[in-house]
Formats: C-alpha cells, sequence, structure tokens
C-alpha cells in the first residue's frame, strides 16, 4: 500500500472520514483532539483566502478546513521538527501539496518570516498551560504541545497581529480560565474579540473549551454564541458535535 511509505515506527494512520483524507499520528507524541476539530470548524475563510495555522501539530487544522472547502492556500508553522515532517507527510498522503504548505518554525518570530499583513486568517490550537504548572519534562513533545514553553500566549497574539491584514480574523481554542487574559491580550494587540462559544462537557458541568474569533483593527462588539455541548446524560455525543463531525 502506497500508506506504508509514507508512515515511521510508531506512527499510525487515522480515517477522517472527510473527503477520503488520513492523517498521519505518533501515539508517542500529541494527537489531535476534539479541540481542533471544533476549531476547523468554528473558523471561516472566504475561498481566495490565505490562512496559517500556528503550531500546526500534526497539520489537522489546515487539513479540516480544507475539506471543509474553506481557503485558497494553507500554511501550517510547526516548530518540531518531527511533528512538520509527519505533518508534511500526511499533506502528501493526500496529494495537497498544492495547497498546504507545512513549514518548520517558531511562532516567536513568524512575521520576519512572512511579512506584515500577508494572511487574510490565522489559526492556532496553542499550548493552554502556563508556565510550570504540571510540567514534567520540557523537552517532551506532548508537553510542548500542552505547555507554554516555546512560546506563550503574549507570542501567538503579537505575531498574529503583524501576519493579519486588516480585517483578517483569528480564530484560537483555549481553556476558559485563560479568558479574561486572552481577551485583554487581543485588545492589546489591536485584535478585537467578536465572537466566543464556550463548550461544555456535560449540560450540568463547567465549560472546559473556549472557541474565539477576533478581528485586526475592528470595532469594538462581541456576540456570545449559545454554548455547545459535547455529551448527553448517557454519555453519547449531541447531535450537534455528531453534525460537526459528519458535515
Amino acid at each position: 500500500m502506497i500508506e506504508n511509505t509514507f508512515i515511521h515506527e510508531n506512527e499510525r494512520v487515522d480515517d477522517l472520514q472527510r473527503k477520503g483524507y488520513k492523517i498521519i499520528q505518533d501515539k508517542n507524541r500529541f494527537c489531535f483532539g476534539m479541540d481542533a476539530v471544533l476549531l476547523s470548524a468554528f473558523a471561516r475563510a472566504k475561498e481566495n483566502a490565505r490562512v496559517i495555522d500556528l503550531g500546526t501539530g500534526t497539520g489537522i487544522i489546515p487539513i479540516l478546513m480544507e475539506a471543509r472547502g474553506y481557503g485558497r492556500e494553507f500554511y501550517g508553522l510547526e516548530i518540531q521538527k518531527d511533528s512538520a515532517d509527519m505533518a508534511s507527510r500526511s499533506v502528501k498522503l493526500n496529494a495537497l501539496e498544492d495547497k498546504i504548505h507545512i513549514i518548520e518554525g517558531d511562532i516567536k518570530d513568524v512575521s520576519s518570516r512572512f511579512g506584515a499583513s500577508s494572511f487574510d486568517v490565522v489559526t492556532s490550537n496553542p499550548p493552554y498551560m502556563i508556565g510550570q504548572h504540571g510540567l514534567q519534562n520540557g523537552n517532551d513533545a506532548k508537553t510542548i504541545a500542552r505547555h507554554e514553553v516555546l512560546c506563550n500566549l503574549e507570542d501567538l497574539l503579537r505575531e498574529s497581529a503583524r501576519l493579519l491584514k486588516p480585517k483578517g480574523k483569528l480564530y484560537m481554542v483555549h481553556r476558559p480560565f485563560r479568558l479574561a487574559e486572552i481577551l485583554s491580550e487581543m485588545v492589546k494587540y489591536r485584535i478585537e474579540p467578536k465572537r466566543i462559544r464556550l463548550v461544555y462537557p456535560y449540560v450540568d458541568k463547567e465549560p472546559n473549551m473556549v472557541l474565539i474569533e477576533g478581528v485586526r483593527g475592528a470595532k469594538s462588539r462581541m456576540t456570545v454564541e449559545p454554548p455547545l455541548i459535547v455529551y448527553n446524560k448517557d454519555g453519547s455525543y449531541t447531535n450537534e458535535i455528531l453534525d460537526i463531525y459528519n458535515n
């Protein structure tokens, strides 16, 4: 099978159930989760949009957005060499080399690489955890994906503001416990929060994710969308989550 030429030891190929696309993942590294899927559905990009995903990991967000028919050209920036290589191989596996480009690089200086006002849309599923909280091995791939080891929230928002064209859009998924900090930093860098949606595991539990849309240089006015509930009481997915995965 052609897949065998793309996968390395400890890796697997998962079917994304969308346009026949597949993705390569390493069980010993950070595999994508529901947050990436929800972000790819929450984000929007016009057909001719140029999109960059900061900290792309497996490349899941550009691949899913392309599958949904968004955007003309995608870039996925990833600092970890092995993850960037794996994402590149997923792009090749799906024959998307003409639309999705995986770049190995650092979020902290990405605007100097691509230039100011060079993208219509920025997406990111960044590390959620602050500093040393719960930190074990700072060089571990999973730790880098989950903790602000190599970049922090300010780095992400500063570079996003530089990359975005005027009225360009930032889409991000994060944790609600950092929402006040996120909104403050967005305003600091003139990315106006325009739309947020809280994600709840169950209707009677606290939210554990927040989806955020910001617009560079927009006027102040934010819409809080209805809550997104993941599970029914019996543990099955709600209809809306099923729609997100299936449409």
